[in-house]
């Protein structure tokens, strides 16, 4: 007897996970956690529920992954800044990656990273704990590399990396939210340049890159 074939475990999805999510991140980003109805978040990924939960867990397990993919995508300037040579590069190239990155004609306004969840009760918890985790993280980051930068001689030795860290992105943060409500990207320019004309002098610029 001809041996029958087996039934393919499980069924394929049937839409593209990577799109859905972008659409996803992109409510979130617009509407905030708490602001975001399973419904809008299903509408616009084009998925019903089940497909939703199926795919990428239950909402708050979503939102987390909309932030990886903000994290890699929209604030990747971030890491990008990171790499730069001098603290003071680093600076100006987070300062303006932010201000891009909060102005985009194609994309809401502010930061998935700083509105998210800032208004958000019980229920958005989770999704706020995630959101001061990512900032921190960040800022962590930032701290790090300022740190290198002391050691170097691209920062004076008695400069506090840590307050230079929380300060940069306090001010980071600050852009996200006077973008989101309407201040255009000319005027926030000019706040970060305002910001970056205060930068301390590096000890040792001739033995910079």
């Amino acid at each position: 007897m001809e041996k029958r074939q087996k039934a393919p475990i499980g069924r394929p999805r049937g839409f593209d996970a990577d799109a859905a999510l972008e659409q996803a991140m992109r409510v979130f980003w617009e509407q905030g956690y708490e602001g975001a109805s399973l419904t809008d978040l299903t509408n616009a990924m084009g998925i019903t529920r089940t497909s939703m939960y199926a795919a990428f867990g239950n909402k708050e397990e979503l939102f987390r992954k909309a932030l990886e993919r903000y994290t890699e995508g929209p604030a990747s300037y971030g890491a990008r800044a990171l790499r730069e040579p001098t603290a003071r590069q680093v600076a100006t190239a987070f300062l303006n990656g932010s201000v891009r990155a909060t102005t985009r004609p194609s994309c809401p306004t502010g930061c998935l990273g700083v509105q998210g969840s800032l208004a958000a009760g019980d229920p958005g918890r989770g999704a706020r704990d995630a959101l001061v985790t990512w900032r921190n993280e960040h800022t962590a980051l930032l701290r790090d590399r300022f740190q290198r930068a002391v050691d170097e001689g691209d920062l004076p030795p008695g400069t506090d990396p840590g307050l230079l860290a929380r300060h940069l992105m306090t001010v980071a943060n600050g852009i996200a939210v006077q973008a989101a409500g309407g201040i255009t990207r000319d005027e926030l320019q000019q706040v970060a340049d305002m910001t970056l004309q205060s930068w301390p002098p590096a000890t040792n610029p001739a033995q910079l890159p």
